[in-house]
């Protein structure tokens, strides 16, 4: 999160938030799974059994070329990304994302036992914020509550009557 840790009086101006937990653990099972695949595609030789068939070199690329796709596949867990300003939220999840004004989103939640933070929209939609998950506690206390000031902060600035000029 590049907003300071605390909650500060004031408004943020940019909120971005990336969760830290399951970035590292991405990083270390995708590097993980990428070594298996690459020594056991290595050890791919000699015959398939009792047949005729044995191993190829292209058999063994085929393994390695499938850890390459399953360690892409896991670090599809490091994308999850909250960007808010004065203007709206941008979320982005594993698949997808949205980026919504602040005028449709109603709250954010970040219910007791829920392992993510949602959006709740004017139309009782729920949009999950996967950036900011249990697992990382504090942080990700910290950005559901700069979140929601920024939220009040929009709310405020819509709610209250624009100034009218004085005809004198």
């Amino acid at each position: 999160m590049e907003v300071a840790d605390s909650v500060a009086v004031s408004t943020p101006q940019v909120v971005r938030l990336r969760p830290r937990r399951a970035r590292v653990v991405a990083w270390i099972l995708a590097a993980a799974v990428l070594v298996v695949f690459t020594l056991v595609g290595t050890g791919l030789r000699g015959s398939t059994g009792d047949g005729y068939g044995s191993f190829q070199r292209g058999d063994q690329f085929a393994m390695i070329g499938l850890g390459v796709l399953f360690a892409l596949g896991i670090l599809l867990f490091t994308r999850l990304r909250v960007e808010a300003d004065a203007d709206g939220i941008r979320v982005r999840n594993l698949i997808g994302g949205y980026d919504l004004p602040w005028d449709v989103v109603r709250a954010v939640r970040f219910n007791r036992g829920t392992p993510w933070a949602t959006l709740e929209l004017q139309d009782e939609e729920l949009v999950p914020m996967m950036a900011l998950q249990a697992a990382d506690k504090q942080h990700a206390v910290n950005g559901v509550r700069a979140l929601r000031a920024m939220l009040e902060a929009s709310q405020q600035r819509t709610t209250q009557p624009e100034p009218t000029p004085d005809p004198a």
